[in-house]
């Protein structure tokens, strides 16, 4: 459980490390979308677990901005220390967030078991000539 103190160091941090990828940072191996997903404080304040979201055109892009920003985390270090206003500066950790890709995963695989599913109920045409004619309710005398 974390303290209210711990949220509000962690959100900074957050804002911070985002905001130093999106403009400190000009290294041409960073492209395609980077997010903060989350940060986990320390209960002392003094680190903190950063973890990144990377979407990029293929997997080799995704490792290549990732190693890029784990190659300038000092960079990313001092815009922290200069967001936080607090004793202590938390030192970072970056990690690789692989949870909003596997999820993504798990929707497009829901998505095509649903329309496998949908495709596999519709009768075929051949069904639809060879179907009963309707039938009559029995009457009083029928039964």
């Amino acid at each position: 459980m974390s303290t209210r103190r711990q949220e509000k160091i962690s959100q900074v941090v957050k804002q911070a490390v985002s905001r130093a990828i999106q403009q400190d940072l000009n290294d041409p191996r960073i492209e395609g979308i980077v997010s903060v997903t989350v940060v986990e404080m320390a209960a002392d304040l003094r680190s903190a677990e950063v973890y990144l979201s990377v979407l990029g055109r293929s997997p080799g892009a995704e490792n290549a901005t990732y190693a890029a920003i784990r190659g300038a985390r000092r960079r990313i270090q001092g815009v922290v220390a200069k967001a936080v206003k607090s004793k202590f500066c938390p030192v970072i950790q970056l990690h690789k967030d692989e949870k909003f890709k596997k999820t993504l995963e798990t929707m497009n695989l829901i998505d095509l078991a649903a329309s496998e599913y949908r495709h596999d109920d519709l009768p075929d045409e051949e069904d639809m000539d060879q179907a009963p004619e309707s039938v009559d309710p029995p009457t009083e005398g029928d039964l």
